[in-house]
């Protein structure tokens, strides 16, 4: 293809929104985080400028300032961000690339994926496509488009670097997809699109110990993304199944003293009286293998 990568970004992009919120309560400014598996990238204030040193938590302001991005996903006005970038808003303004400027509305969040749907009152708007996250491979190029410090409709290009990332307390349901493609503050709930310019993920944090790019970034999978879109717009939030246990990964060590061939599936740790799972007949340290 002539236009490669250029030719994705020009379909993509003009779908891509700045989302800039203000909240009723006080966002603290861009600092070292605390926890660097937990460094979401909304991006509170004023956008930082590349090459600045990033500012130290400042005192409380009378209201916060946050901005992050949205990616449109219907010609009339569904936008799916993070639920971190809209969560307590008191006004939603989205900004389209071509600098079209509308009031969003918070049509659903869902805070176990970091996800919420927010309506713009639009017609004929671009959008990007549902992709088959099931499909990627390690090594597969992809694209994330966002607004990186406020620089809107930033295009970065990189690989999968690993499928399946869970277990890091970023979020209560995790299946991220991992990327070097450079995301930074103010990319989350930007696009992560493959090579045919589908939308494969929804970037929400990255791992970092300097507060910016360092290389490892997650997105929500579309496939874990789209029934939490689907059920927030038709109902305005997700329900859930409820089994009724506590359950850990097996270990080797495990494995050993459960007498199993080999070290996967879940260990039982608790049950839940009276749940499903007690009425099912499932017992602490029950090790579930498979489920049909």
């Amino acid at each position: 293809d002539k236009g490669g990568f250029a030719d994705i970004a020009q379909a993509v992009t003009p779908a891509v929104v700045n989302i800039t919120v203000r909240k009723e309560a006080p966002v603290p400014m861009s600092g070292m985080p605390s926890d660097p598996m937990r460094e979401f990238f909304g991006l509170p204030g004023m956008p930082e400028m590349p090459g600045m040193p990033k500012r130290p938590d400042g005192p409380p302001a009378p209201e916060g300032q946050g901005a992050g991005s949205g990616v449109i996903i219907s010609s009339d006005g569904y936008v799916l961000t993070n639920d971190h970038v809209v969560d307590g808003a008191k006004e939603i303004m989205v900004t389209l690339p071509d600098n079209r400027e509308f009031t969003g509305k918070v049509i659903g969040l869902d805070p176990q994926t970091d996800l919420a749907v927010i309506k713009i009152d639009g017609k004929d708007l671009p959008y990007v496509p549902w992709g088959n996250s099931g499909e990627l491979r390690v090594g597969e190029y992809v694209l994330a488009v966002g607004n990186p410090f406020g620089l809107n409709s930033t295009v970065t290009l990189g690989i999968v670097s690993a499928l399946g990332r869970g277990g890091m307390g970023i979020t209560q349901y995790e299946d991220f997809i991992q990327t070097d493609a450079a995301i930074n503050p103010g990319n989350s709930g930007g696009a992560l699109v493959n090579t045919r310019g589908q939308l494969v993920g929804i970037n929400t944090a990255i791992f970092s110990q300097s507060g910016g790019y360092q290389g490892v970034g997650f997105a929500v999978p579309t496939n874990l993304a789209k029934p939490v879109y689907d059920s927030l717009v038709s109902t305005g939030k997700v329900v859930r199944g409820f089994l009724g246990v506590g359950i850990q990964a097996v270990t080797t060590d495990l494995a050993d003293s459960f007498k199993l061939d080999q070290s996967k599936g879940a260990l039982v740790t608790n049950v839940v009286p009276g749940s499903p799972a007690d009425k099912a007949g499932i017992k602490r340290g029950d090790v579930i293998v498979e489920y049909q």
